[in-house]
């Protein structure tokens, strides 16, 4: 990748790059490129994708639960401790003016 085309890139994404760090953003997207290059020539004939990480773990009979954390309420209701600075409130919700006639 050179830096005219990596402010080429910039330009229709609407982003500025220094002439200062042109080189390095250059050399880093030229890395990833060529990781995606590595990828594309790996043969994936015959796989099939998956649903979520834990497919090929049910296809093989293997069981695997997933660690879901318990919902508990840890924090205590704190509406009208926090409402007291708004301006105007009304059933425990703030008022604003319309933004929208």
């Amino acid at each position: 990748m050179d830096a005219k085309t990596l402010h080429d890139m910039a330009h229709l994404a609407r982003l500025t790059v220094d002439d200062a760090d042109a080189a390095h953003y250059c050399t880093q997207l030229s890395q990833i490129l060529q990781f995606v290059e590595q990828m594309q020539q790996i043969n994936t004939d015959g796989i099939e994708p998956l649903a979520h990480p834990l497919s090929s773990l049910q296809s093989s009979n293997q069981t695997l639960a997933m660690n879901w954390r318990v919902d508990d309420v840890t924090e205590t209701n704190q509406r009208e401790h926090l409402q007291q600075c708004a301006p105007q409130v009304s059933d425990g919700f703030y008022v604003v003016p319309p933004v929208i006639e």
